[in-house]
């Protein structure tokens, strides 16, 4: 018998992403962002050092993920994925601050991201990280929607 998700959730454990996981992230990916990523930009994200990403798993199964680049002193994080069945646990948060804290320790002062503002979801995950808006691009999204831009300052 599965675990409930609040159960899932409360024991899952955060380790980073490699590429072993390619299979776990592309079945994610599809579930949770109608395949973001091709297999093969997944391969790139998973062998780069500069692009880390984290993952929460729970008996073999990967619940939640977060992805990033290092670009020279900056944390652009790319994705935050949650399956759809742990929504609301708190792993988001987990996964987000793991990044987060990733970034830190590879020496990124600010972290970056572009989020739907139509995204009520993300958008309290990343006010709760300390994220603010710094800027929208226009009809950003294939559907039309607006991408804010947000910035953290990772170092006071």
């Amino acid at each position: 018998m599965a675990p409930s998700p609040p159960a899932a959730a409360a024991a899952a454990r955060l380790e980073p992403l490699n590429p072993h996981h390619l299979q776990p992230c592309l079945a994610l990916d599809q579930r949770c962002l109608g395949g973001l990523w091709t297999p093969s930009q997944w391969r790139i994200e998973l062998g780069d050092a500069r692009r880390p990403g984290l993952g929460a798993w729970h008996q073999g199964a990967l619940l939640a993920m977060a992805c990033g680049w290092l670009i020279v002193d900056e944390l652009h994080i790319t994705l935050v994925a949650v399956d759809p069945s742990q929504r609301g646990q708190g792993l988001g948060g987990r996964v987000l601050e793991a990044l987060l804290n990733e970034g830190r320790c590879c020496g990124a002062e600010r972290a970056t991201l572009e989020v739907a503002s139509t995204n009520a979801a993300a958008l309290r995950l990343y006010a709760r990280a300390g994220f603010r808006e710094a800027g929208r691009r226009r009809g950003y999204y294939r559907n039309g929607d607006d991408a804010l831009i947000q910035w953290l300052r990772l170092c006071s």
